[in-house]
Formats: structure tokens, C-alpha cells, sequence
């Protein structure tokens, strides 16, 4: 018998690949699936790639949950907090949610507008210092997709100083299922095929956690929706202080990090190539023009932007090594 594990929220695009994950895992065994309006369905009814996975979905009740080892909470934003606050201590918790990412209780008011549910240890092992903090965690909050490939391609940079703290700009291209499995008129095939559009510019609520897990005081950041299912490409610019090569300050930041790839000089990310894996592809250069930082990031943001984070994280919290049951390579084409 492996560990016991628990998903609720499991019928929506992150809480399927976290079935996926869990279903390949060695050391995992899924004791329960919720859903909301989907309880009572086979769970191959709903993501028909998990067809021979025999399971039906449970309603979202905090006792259910509870028999686990470790739960995941892939739940829409502002639900976590109430489940969660219902689970015994000795259940070890991975959040997909913002509800505990933020420090801040008035950040989290002025960009989710309801109650901050309190602070979890950041699940982002590849931040300096954030393995140790993790594996002693009972309770973990995953980083936000746009959050994950963001933080990856600055950080290096303002914690050695080649960057300047106060004037980072990012705009990121997201697939479709990162505005979840609701359905929604503005991510009908029509109209999205053949088109691209940005949306929440100037207020968008992963702005107070890049600027929480990164140091940086000054962030325009611009999301754009892109005509694919998955991915996020994220162009990351900042003002340079010094003269040290970008590309350099990030090899050695994750020389030991296994699913962060620097990539070969002339070689920029793909979406593509990261597709169905947990992996972050880099690369960096300087503006000849401007002499700004230039990275580009790119993940599959229900891999390493979600799902695949939080087994990550759950990983480390179980004492596994932190690549087991995961993804490292892409699939194609």
C-alpha cells in the first residue's frame, strides 16, 4: 500500500493532471476524487484520457478527505481556505489555489476581494533556501502558473544584483485551460482560434506574488491568451545593473535543479517542448538596443505552472526525491 493521497476540485483541468500524475506515481495510492458538480460521475466520464482509472467523483466533504495522507486542494480561488481549515492537523495539505500564497492580507483583498485565508510555505523548491522549508511543511501553496514561469526567469537575476529591482516588465502568453474547465463564451473555439488578446492589464492577481517570491518593487506584468489548450511563454525584461551575462547568472542558479533547463547559446524556449512535462525552459540574453535583460520562459502551466508543482512540492514534503513520478521530458509533436 503507497501513501494515501486525496484530490479535491479533480474534475477541472489542474485536478486531471494531478489524477494523471498521482495514477503513474510509485509511492502515491488515490484513495478519493471530489468534484462539485460532477459527483457521482466515473471519473473516465470526465477526463476520458484517464479511461481504465476506476473511480467515481465524491462530493467536496472535508471527512472524506481527511482519511488521507496528504490532500490536494486544486479548487477554484477563495475555496481552499474553508476546506482546508477542516482537515486535521496530521493531513499534510498541497494548495493549487492562491488562497495561502500571499503574506499580505490586504494584497490578497485588493486583487481577490474576499477574506485572506492565511500563509502557507511557498511551494517553489528552485527559489534559494525553499527545499528545507518545504520538506518540514505540513501545509504548502503552489505557486500561480504565470507566477511559476515568471519567478524562474527573475529571480536568479535580482538576488545577484544584475538586475534592478524597480523596473521588470513581463508579458506571458497562456493556452486556454489556464482560465479553467468552466465554460465560458470567450474560449469557444470560434473565437479564439486565430486570435490573441490581452486581458486584466494593470491588475492581475499574480503580480503581489512575483513580487513577494522575487524582490522586485517595480512589475508591469501583461498576460495575453493565446490560440492553444497549453503552455505559457513569458518574456521577462528587466533594466541591467553591472555587466553580468544573464544567461550565466542562470545556469549557475540551477545547475543542481532538475526541471529547470538553461538552454544551449541560440536556443529559445518553445511551448511545445514542454508540453506534459514539469519541466522550465530558459533562455537570456542582453537588448542590444536598449542593453535591458531579456529571458524567456516557457511551461506547460498544468505541469509545472500546477499540477506537476504540487507533486513536486508533495514529494519533498513525503521525504521522495522530488522527480519521482514526474515528467522530465516533453512530449511531441
Amino acid at each position: 500500500m503507497g501513501i494515501r493521497v486525496a484530490v479535491a476540485g479533480a474534475s477541472g483541468y489542474a485536478g486531471g493532471e494531478l489524477l494523471r500524475l498521482i495514477a503513474g506515481h510509485p509511492e502515491l495510492e488515490l484513495v478519493v476524487a471530489t468534484a462539485h458538480s460532477q459527483a457521482g460521475q466515473p471519473v473516465a466520464a470526465v477526463h476520458p484520457q484517464l479511461t481504465g482509472l476506476d473511480l467515481v467523483f465524491a462530493e467536496t466533504d472535508p471527512a472524506l478527505l481527511a482519511d488521507a495522507d496528504l490532500v490536494f486542494l486544486a479548487l477554484p480561488h477563495g475555496q481552499s481556505g474553508a476546506i482546508a481549515a477542516r482537515l486535521p492537523a496530521g493531513v499534510k495539505v498541497v494548495d493549487l489555489g492562491a488562497d495561502h500564497r500571499l503574506r499580505d492580507a490586504q494584497a490578497w483583498q485588493d486583487y481577490y476581494g474576499s477574506t485572506h485565508s492565511g500563509t502557507w510555505t511557498y511551494g517553489l523548491p528552485e527559489l534559494p533556501g525553499q527545499r528545507p522549508l518545504i520538506a518540514a511543511a505540513d501545509r504548502v501553496a503552489a505557486t500561480g502558473c504565470y507566477a511559476a514561469a515568471t519567478i524562474l526567469a527573475l529571480a536568479p537575476l535580482l538576488a545577484a544584483g544584475a538586475a534592478a529591482p524597480d523596473d521588470v516588465v513581463v508579458v506571458a502568453a497562456s493556452g486556454t485551460s489556464g482560465a479553467g474547465k468552466a465554460p465560458k463564451a470567450h474560449l469557444l473555439g470560434s473565437e479564439v482560434m486565430g486570435d490573441m488578446s490581452s486581458y486584466k492589464v494593470g491588475r492581475h492577481q499574480h503580480v503581489p506574488e512575483i513580487k513577494q517570491a522575487t524582490g522586485a518593487t517595480g512589475l508591469s506584468f501583461t498576460p495575453v491568451l493565446a490560440p492553444m489548450p497549453r503552455g505559457i511563454l513569458a518574456t521577462v525584461t528587466a533594466r541591467p545593473i553591472g555587466d553580468a551575462d544573464p544567461r550565466e547568472v542562470l545556469a549557475a542558479a540551477y545547475a543542481d535543479a532538475p526541471f529547470v533547463h538553461v538552454l544551449p547559446e541560440g536556443s529559445w524556449p518553445h511551448t511545445g517542448a514542454t508540453v506534459g512535462s514539469n519541466a522550465c525552459h530558459l533562455q537570456a540574453t542582453r537588448d542590444i538596443d536598449s542593453g535591458r535583460l531579456i529571458v524567456s520562459s516557457a511551461i506547460d502551466n498544468l505541469g509545472k505552472g500546477a499540477a506537476g508543482q504540487a507533486v513536486q512540492c508533495a514529494n519533498i514534503m513525503l521525504g521522495l526525491p522530488e522527480t519521482t513520478g514526474l515528467p522530465l521530458y516533453g512530449v511531441a509533436p
